[in-house]
């Protein structure tokens, strides 16, 4: 759409950039005369944007009938959005058609979901459930023609009505295509999804991959199992694989490397899988009349452990963002790390905004508490690694939530207060044009990610619980060794974490990244560390000797790479030797901390990495800089109990005035630097248990 686009620092609406600051109402759960106030209240948080649900199940009132205002006001959408419009909102629009929102079978007609043609597939063909209060209910399934088909009649009956409402008509600038597409939560690797009409885009998905019979035969070291039919009958020295009979796998049974590849594939099918369900959605929303808008997508907490392949998910939606539900605490802390450091710089190199589509203020009243300290510090740790824009779910209190900053009536709570002084903040320090640089790039490869899913073992509890607790393949996958003397996905998990202790320990501004958006997280960097259990993919590996010939320093460990992504023998033509430059930094690293530290020692001195350590050592901090360089945010992270003094030293660039003071972008504390070696200012600052600080930096 003319006027109207995602950039790296929000959006650009009609030549203005407008940061992505926005706050979550669901209208239809509020009286019609309340709408203006809560508007109004979540506007005076300092939000440019409002975020709305529309609820297929609230609006539909027959097959492809919806409700929007007719007879039930309270339904208006198109009402609600022309009053955002009027009090000078912008709006982001999520018409799903999952949409969770704590409703009943999240939002998807009870009609639709108890229908068998559409309902997710069990390998004994029975209908996937999710526990959920206050009723479990079959999960859809994402490959159904039945599903999409009704789907597609929705968004038919309703783009009508948010048509006319899009920028600058109206206030929709921005569409979310569905939900956290995790497999409704039910993404154990053989949960789901042997739905007829899985089972035959699994088949095409297979036949795209491998080409010829040959070539998967080849990759499965043996004729893969096939159904019943006369297809699958006659001597085994007949060929009679066929890509219109191959059967998945219906649960991890691999011996040796040498069985892994079906598993694997079966994990990347369902990548395809959702890959392909948000491009059917985009283009069904698309042929119901609704004009092209920027479009996007959120990842659930814990996403590294789904089949939410963000590389594969670009091609269907501009922008991929996170949802953040956590607790204050060193725990979480490292767990923001991860997950934003990784968003952030996929984001940056892409030229867009990283989002929190979902950042939690409050909590839904099943699921543990969550206090005001554990939002805010949320909010702010996510911010000192890399975030750009968020929205606030939920800005207005409803059923099913509780602890929202705006009531149902649209009057502030007191939670309200740090919203207010945190938009102000953000504003006064233009923190949405700066960046947090990070030249050090930890890289998870997809291989090890689709390896610890197939591998983990605890059946349907989802990998993502385990991450979000903080814990990875160590503590979920199988310790079977595969004939390998090892269990890979463990090693490669105890690898990347023995790495980021020593890089955090030395203050070395780092970044996850991983999946196969290899080719943006990649660029930039100056030491690229890779986790590999003895396999990377030969696609990983030449990027990776591209980026050594150019001058990164490139590292992998616990074994050097001998395998290729599925374990099975690297063509001879690639050699992970080549890798090996003459930065000084070690090419293979084994799994020991003192290694790893060695390893990072070296690589301070040899590249001349910037530094950023902390006194005490529980303290964590992150600079953000203008395009000059310059720093203009310091942030400090005191996850524990205990309230510290914390001492840090801020660097200028060459050239640059040094900082000479630090104030506290919330509070207006101001802090007074001593002086240091040329460019350098060093703080002594308090900070209380569980909280984090955000201070603007004034040159002398």
């Amino acid at each position: 759409m003319p006027g109207v686009r995602l950039v790296r620092g929000g959006m650009e609406i009609g030549g203005e950039v407008v940061p992505l600051y926005a706050g979550s109402v669901h209208y239809w759960r509020l009286e019609r005369a309340d709408w203006r106030a809560c508007l109004e209240a979540t506007r005076a948080l300092g939000l440019r944007m409002v975020d709305i649900y529309v609820p297929w199940a609230v609006h539909e009132i027959s097959p492809g009938v919806l409700e929007l205002g007719q007879n039930d006001p309270q339904r208006d959408v198109a009402a609600f959005l022309r009053l955002a419009h009027e009090l000078g909102l912008y709006a982001i629009v999520r018409p799903g058609p999952h949409i969770n929102a704590e409703l009943t079978c999240f939002g998807i007609p009870e009609r639709v979901v108890w229908d068998a043609s559409c309902q997710a597939r069990s390998s004994k063909q029975s209908p996937v459930m999710l526990p959920m209060v206050p009723h479990a209910f079959p999960v859809p399934s994402y490959a159904s023609e039945a599903f999409h088909d009704e789907a597609a009649r929705f968004f038919q009956a309703l783009a009508p009505a948010l048509a006319p409402l899009v920028w600058p008509a109206g206030p929709i600038v921005l569409l979310q295509i569905d939900n956290e597409g995790a497999l409704y939560f039910r993404d154990g690797a053989y949960d789901q999804d042997y739905h007829p009409d899985a089972i035959a885009l699994y088949r095409g998905f297979l036949r795209d991959k491998y080409k010829t019979l040959d070539a998967l035969e080849a990759a499965y070291g043996q004729p893969p199992p096939r159904g019943p039919g006369p297809e699958g009958e006659g001597p085994p020295s007949e060929r009679t694989t066929r890509f219109a009979t191959v059967e998945p796998p219906v649960r991890f049974d691999a011996e040796t490397p040498r069985d892994l590849p079906r598993h694997l594939d079966w994990s990347e099918f369902h990548e395809h899988l959702l890959a392909t369900a948000l491009e059917r959605f985009a283009r069904a929303l698309g042929a119901g009349g609704m004009p092209r808008l920027p479009t996007m997508h959120n990842l659930p907490i814990g996403q590294e452990t789904t089949p939410l392949n963000v590389a594969r998910m670009t091609r269907a939606v501009d922008l991929v963002g996170l949802d953040y539900y956590h607790t204050a605490g060193e725990r979480s802390r490292a767990t923001i790390s991860r997950r934003t450091s990784e968003l952030a710089v996929r984001c940056d190199a892409l030229g867009l905004p990283a989002f929190a589509c979902e950042m939690g203020a409050g909590f839904p009243p099943f699921f543990p508490p969550l206090e005001e300290r554990d939002s805010a510090f949320t909010m702010m740790a996510a911010l000192a690694y890399g975030l750009r824009g968020f929205n606030i779910y939920m800005a207005v209190e409803r059923d099913r939530w509780i602890g929202a900053p705006i009531d149902r009536h649209g009057r502030a709570r007191p939670f309200a207060a740090f919203w207010t002084r945190l938009c102000a903040a953000l504003e006064q320090t233009r923190f949405h044009t700066l960046r947090r640089r990070a030249p050090v790039r930890l890289l998870t490869p997809r291989s090890e990610r689709r390896l610890a899913r197939v591998m983990h073992a605890f059946g349907p509890l989802t990998g993502a619980v385990f991450s979000v607790l903080g814990a990875g393949a160590r503590e979920s996958c199988l310790e079977d060794d595969l004939g390998l003397g090892y269990s890979p996905p463990i090693e490669a998990d105890a690898f990347v974490r023995t790495f980021d202790a020593a890089l955090e320990a030395r203050g070395v501004p780092f970044a996850h990244i991983g999946g196969e958006d290899r080719e943006v997280s990649m660029g930039g960097a100056r030491w690229i560390i890779c986790a590999t259990s003895g396999g990377m993919n030969p696609a990983l590996l030449t990027r990776a000797e591209a980026a050594a010939q150019a001058g990164v320093a490139i590292s992998v460990g616990p074994r050097p790479p001998t395998l290729d992504g599925s374990l099975r023998a690297l063509p001879a033509a690639l050699d992970a030797q080549r890798l090996a430059g003459d930065s000084g930094v070690p090419l293979v690293v084994d799994l020991d901390p003192a290694a790893a530290d060695a390893a990072v020692a070296r690589a301070v001195d040899a590249l001349g990495l910037p530094t950023l350590a902390c006194d005490p050592d529980s303290v964590f901090a992150t600079v953000h800089e203008d395009d000059d360089g310059a720093p203009r945010v310091l942030f400090l992270l005191n996850p524990t109990d205990t309230d510290l003094v914390a001492r840090v030293t801020v660097q200028s660039p060459p050239g640059a005035a040094a900082v000479g003071s630090a104030r506290d972008a919330l509070d207006d504390t101001t802090f007074g630097a001593r002086t240091g070696a040329e460019g350098q200012a060093l703080f002594e600052i308090r900070i209380k248990p569980r909280t984090v600080r955000m201070l603007a930096l004034e040159a002398r």
